[in-house]
């Protein structure tokens, strides 16, 4: 890889914490990274440099500090011969302490630490971060900003045979696929109506229109007058409805299907038919895009026109969910009601809320403050202390005033979410993070524990402990935790569950809200788990039927699921709720267990991994409600494609916008071809995978899309990670199957021209009316793709709609550059970016770099 190129091509920063108001700049000292090679030593492990350089004028001692910094990788020196000792205190949390190897830096001095990753790194986001000094004495200064280079032979860089980093060539020749010639077909939504019938004409909405309801949807009624003025400027006077009149009919029709409606557009005015406020309610969306996004600028005069048209629709799927994590890095209240917003432009009908895992409690309630004064808040903690809040993770650093790390929902706050939420028929299902992913909860009990200790109530002090005193457990989680799991043979985890779940059953009431479910995690609980602790030593005494910790597995959900039965409440949970550990061949293997069988529980199913292909099917046919929530296709926080530069992981492969949306739900497995690392499947994992059932085919009750949040450190990231992807992601969950599903994707020239009709309705249309909102909702901007011919550089897009800028001199584009169009000569400096008329920009491109 030519890293000779300006830096705004090879390299970029990843901004650190800033440092608190207390804090004292004492030594400046700047950090970088950089990557240099995966598989290194014949082990999927890499290796990388991390570089300090003195940039102050004074001497930078070798000695009297600590280094402290998060990291994703489990990290050990390359050889003995390094300045600095790494620590690993939990989790991502480590630090560097000097050695006797190291000296001390002279102004423009630096020193080089070489370091093992124990796993591969794929671009930015592997990454350490947060890095910040600490001098004792509660001095710690946070360090600014790591400087982050691409590794210098990205062959080197590769993973297994056929990894490819995604460059300027290959983005050109698969922005191909979607290539659309002439104008884009009037009267078209997404996601795509069972039926659309264009008729000749348009309807102008003006100022002063009435809004005739019947009286079932007056609520609906309400909402479309506020956004008429909202996003059009046009008022209107909201009628109940007595006989039909020009203007808007709201008109309740009990032969329509629960959130079916059907939608019709003539000189007459506008009828929209329902059987329920749902259906209404996405009557009033379809209504909104109809609207050309360019009528929603707010300069625009008080009409708008609508095409002749009748629609009829109705969802394929009862739950269309989306998943935020808002534990690792925090999001406000009122960037939640943002994206309540927008899920429902798109039809989404549930918000599945990650409130709670290892790094953040986000949900005050009122039994446990400790929960929310302890486990909301993250900050420097040392390893041999008993702080009252968590350890800095995903760099968010020493100051426990950092936004994303530290952060709740006051009870307030969530009783307007939901009732934000319920007014857009939206669901909200809680989440609780139950036995794994507790390490919040855990810590936060721990201090209650401490606190009633010290005032010499034991009784009060064990009442709610979810972790065993004198536990020896050895165990790592996935995220590199030893101690996040709670000890499900303590009597008092189900009395802090049971109380918590009224807490939260309260907070529903107060809303006015219906509570459904609660969703008790269950995902990734590691091995090691209870084998030293001593409840469990004692439940086992007492019970000869239990001999291993997993032998309490399925008597914990058991447990969950009768107290939720008691308060008329559904079990929902990841995958692992409806499975078993069992030993086949001398060798665990989790399965499906029967016990569960048939009893209304909703799992996540997000593993089709690795053996697990077939999952969803299975657990769907033994009997489990099943949301097909897949890693491979639904996971927001991937990246697009294999880039250094773009964001998001890749540990389940790479997910860009037509992942989703060439989904068969019923035949997955007709197009799963791949595993996450590209590779072809072998046949044998498809002969013999579980085909789904009819059984199985009616517990599929819905798709769920998810945002985990490691990588998301501002409302712009976050919505970035969404769109487009959320858009093919909702037109699969409600559109009507395709004919193409019958044959599979790329079997069928149905599948070719639906897809590029699709990828133009997205950039012609839908990402030029997002921008208008809840005050504008930003979007990834893809990269354009880049081919030379003959001494000349061609340019192309994924998506239409963007102007191409471009510079010859190896800066970066900015708004007033050259427009790209057509052919140009080809220069070494010439770089290339994308820009919508928001002025948002994709990454830079060059030829003479990978992306």
């Amino acid at each position: 890889m030519n890293i000779r190129l300006l830096s705004v091509l090879c390299c970029f920063v990843l901004l650190c914490t800033q440092v608190g108001a207390q804090s004292k700049k004492i030594h400046p000292l700047q950090v970088s990274w950089q990557p240099l090679l995966n598989n290194y030593a014949g082990k999927e492990h890499a290796l990388s440099t991390l570089t300090l350089t003195n940039t102050s004028d004074t001497d930078f001692l070798w000695e009297g500090w600590k280094l402290y910094f998060n990291f994703i990788r489990l990290a050990e020196p390359v050889d003995d011969k390094q300045p600095l000792d790494v620590h690993h205190i939990n989790g991502d949390y480590f630090y560097f302490t000097p050695n006797a190897k190291g000296k001390t830096l002279k102004p423009g001095e630096q020193v080089t630490y070489t370091m093992i990753s124990k796993s591969w790194v794929v671009n930015f986001n592997d990454a350490p971060q947060g890095f910040y000094l600490d001098w004792g004495g509660d001095k710690q200064e946070a360090l600014g900003a790591v400087t982050i280079l691409t590794p210098p032979d990205d062959k080197a860089f590769y993973r297994v045979g056929g990894d490819a980093e995604m460059d300027a060539e290959k983005i050109y020749a698969k922005n191909l696929r979607y290539q659309v010639d002439g104008p884009l077909a009037k009267g078209q939504i997404l996601p795509t109506p069972v039926s659309t019938k264009l008729g000749k004409g348009v309807y102008a909405l003006k100022n002063k229109v009435a809004i005739h309801y019947d009286g079932e949807f007056l609520k609906e009624g309400e909402l479309l007058k506020a956004e008429l003025e909202q996003l059009f400027r046009i008022s209107s006077r909201l009628e109940p409805k007595t006989r039909g009149g020009a203007g808007i009919e709201l008109i309740y029709d009990n032969t329509v299907a629960a959130e079916a409606y059907t939608l019709n557009v003539s000189k007459k005015g506008i009828v929209l038919r329902a059987g329920t406020p749902s259906g209404m309610f996405y009557a009033i969306q379809s209504l909104k895009l109809l609207v050309n996004p360019a009528q929603y600028d707010a300069q625009q005069q008080a009409v708008v026109t609508l095409p002749f048209v009748d629609i009829k629709d109705e969802p394929r799927f009862g739950s269309r969910s989306l998943m935020l994590d808002v534990a690792r890095n925090f999001q406000t209240k009122e960037q939640i009601l943002k994206i309540l917003d927008v899920m429902a432009l798109y039809k989404l009908n549930t918000l599945h809320f990650h409130l709670n895992d290892d790094e953040g409690w986000r949900l005050e309630v009122p039994s446990f403050p400790e929960l929310t004064a302890v486990g909301a808040r993250r900050g420097h903690w040392t390893a041999d202390g008993n702080a009252d809040w968590l350890p800095p993770s995903y760099g968010s650093g020493p100051s426990l005033d950092n936004s994303r790390a530290s952060g709740f929902y006051s009870q307030a706050d969530f009783i307007e979410i939901l009732k934000y939420a319920q007014s857009r028929h939206i669901q909200v299902i809680p989440e609780v993070e139950t036995p794994g992913h507790a390490r919040a909860a855990i810590q936060a009990m721990n201090s209650r524990y401490r606190k009633f200790m010290a005032a010499g109530d034991s009784i009060a002090a064990h009442k709610y402990l979810l972790q065993s005193p004198g536990d020896s457990s050895e165990f790592r989680s996935v995220q590199k935790w030893n101690d996040n799991v709670m000890d499900v043979s303590l009597p008092s985890v189900y009395t802090f569950l049971e109380q918590l779940t009224d807490d939260i059953v309260g907070l529903y009431q107060q809303a006015g809200v219906e509570l459904k479910t609660i969703h008790f995690g269950g995902d990734e609980v590691p091995n090691g788990v209870w084998e030293g602790s001593p409840a469990f030593a004692k439940f086992k005494a007492a019970d000869a039927t239990i001999n291993d910790p997993f032998d309490l597995w399925t008597r914990h959900f058991d447990i969950l699921y009768k107290m939720l039965q008691k308060r008329g409440l559904d079990l929902s949970g990841w995958e692992e709720v409806g499975m078993e550990k069992v030993l086949e061949d001398g060798r665990k293997k989790w399965v499906p267990y029967a016990g569960f069988q048939d009893r209304n529980i909703y799992l996540n199913v997000w593993n089709n991994l690795g053996g697990n292909e077939d999952l969803a099917y299975r657990l769907a046919n033994a009997g489990y409600k099943v949301k097909l929530s897949f890693v491979s296709n639904f996971y927001m926080d991937m990246a697009y494609y294999k880039a250094f530069r773009e964001q998001g992981f890749y540990w389940g492969g790479f997910i860009d916008m037509e992942r989703p949306y060439s989904f068969v739900p019923f035949d997955y497995l007709h197009t799963q071809k791949q595993d996450w690392l590209g590779r072809p499947l072998p046949e044998r994992v498809l002969a013999g995978a579980e085909k789904l059932t009819e059984k199985g085919k009616k517990n599929i009750v819905g798709l769920q899309a998810s945002l985990w949040s490691e990588t998301i450190k501002s409302e712009k990231e976050m919505e970035r990670m969404l769109f487009p992807r959320l858009l093919a992601f909702s037109e699969r969950a409600w559109a009507a199957a395709g004919a193409w599903e019958q044959d599979g994707e790329g079997q069928d020239g149905a599948y070719q021209a639906a897809l590029k009709n699709f990828f133009h309705l997205v950039g012609a249309q839908e990402l030029r009316r997002l921008p208008f909102i809840h005050g504008g909702i930003a979007y990834r901007i893809p990269t354009p793709g880049l081919k030379q011919v003959d001494g000349q550089v061609f340019a192309n897009m994924e998506l239409p709609g963007f102007d191409i800028r471009y510079t010859e001199d190896g800066s970066a584009p900015n708004q007033n550059s050259k427009r790209y169009a057509g052919p140009v000569a080809y220069l070494p400096g010439l770089v290339f970016k994308a820009f919508n008329k928001q002025g948002d920009s994709s990454l830079p491109i060059s030829l003479a770099i990978k992306q």
